[in-house]
């Protein structure tokens, strides 16, 4: 589990070698290593529970890190913004030797891959982005407000009640709908509540202005995936990204939510492994 100064921070990562070698490309290189972005407030090892399994057992080099601000990663309680997670990024694929490489994000972590693909495009050979957008609507910006004020108060809500909050807003009725399921997700997300000095600059990354004209200029090739019951970042959000984006691909998975990864990681793992190993 080690720790990598980039970009003027200390970068917790993982780099989960292929059980078998890769197949070559069309260019006779070994097909790039796949850098997985993960979302706010969460810890890279996320991935870990079903994605990079799958695509280590696919013959794909995988690596995961802890974005500042979530320990073990320099948490930086002065605050940073999506800037400093692009800058971040990009060093430790420069530190790691990886570029260009297949990039993939979800949520948070999709909007720092794709202004990794327009700020430094030289490091990004595929891009896959999931529960994405490229602008803030009236609602997602109200609540981006609400927690930051919320946060600021000091007043910390019972963590049993907070868990039924984000298990609401996070997961598909379909998940809800299965009490044993719906159980198991109340226990976990009740005992990964987000904490530390990152937490609130975490709060601030997300999508502002509207970025969709801005990716008419990425030029690599790449997927969106949205998720059907997602209320954060709703397939019609995402759609946008697809159709602003030359030649990106759009595909929406049913029965999850914003965090369809977990939800659903079979249909996701299958279309990652479909995407990258194209």
């Amino acid at each position: 589990m080690p720790l990598i100064d980039v970009n003027g921070i200390r970068l917790h990562y993982y780099d989960n070698p292929a059980d078998k070698p890769a197949a070559p490309t069309g260019s006779g290189r070994a097909a790039p290593a796949v850098l997985l972005i993960m979302g706010s407030g969460s810890k890279g090892r996320a991935w870990h529970l079903h994605q990079v399994p799958a695509l280590v057992a696919a013959g794909l080099r995988v690596i995961t890190f802890d974005n500042r601000g979530i320990a073990p990663s320099d948490e930086c309680a002065g605050g940073f913004g999506v800037a400093d997670l692009v800058a971040d990024t990009a060093a430790l694929i420069e530190e790691l030797r990886l570029g260009p490489c297949q990039v993939v994000g979800t949520s948070m972590g999709a909007y720092v891959a794709q202004e990794l693909a327009l700020a430094r495009p030289e490091l990004v050979d595929r891009l896959v982005l999931m529960a994405t957008r490229g602008r803030a609507d009236a609602v997602r910006s109200a609540l981006s407000r609400a927690e930051i004020e919320l946060y600021d108060t000091d007043v910390r809500l019972p963590a049993s009640y907070e868990a039924v909050i984000e298990a609401m807003q996070m997961l598909s009725p379909t998940t809800l709908d299965d009490d044993q399921r719906a159980r198991d997700w109340l226990d976990l997300l009740e005992l990964t509540r987000a904490s530390g000095p990152g937490s609130r600059a975490h709060l601030g990354i997300t999508v502002g202005s509207d970025r969709r004209t801005a990716y008419r200029d990425i030029r690599v090739p790449t997927r969106v995936i949205a998720f059907e019951d997602d209320l954060i970042s709703p397939p019609r959000l995402g759609r946008e990204v697809a159709e602003a984006i030359p030649g990106a691909e759009f595909e929406v998975l049913p029965d999850c939510g914003h965090y369809g990864y977990l939800e659903q990681p079979e249909a996701v793992n299958k279309s990652l492994i479909g995407f990258l190993r194209t």
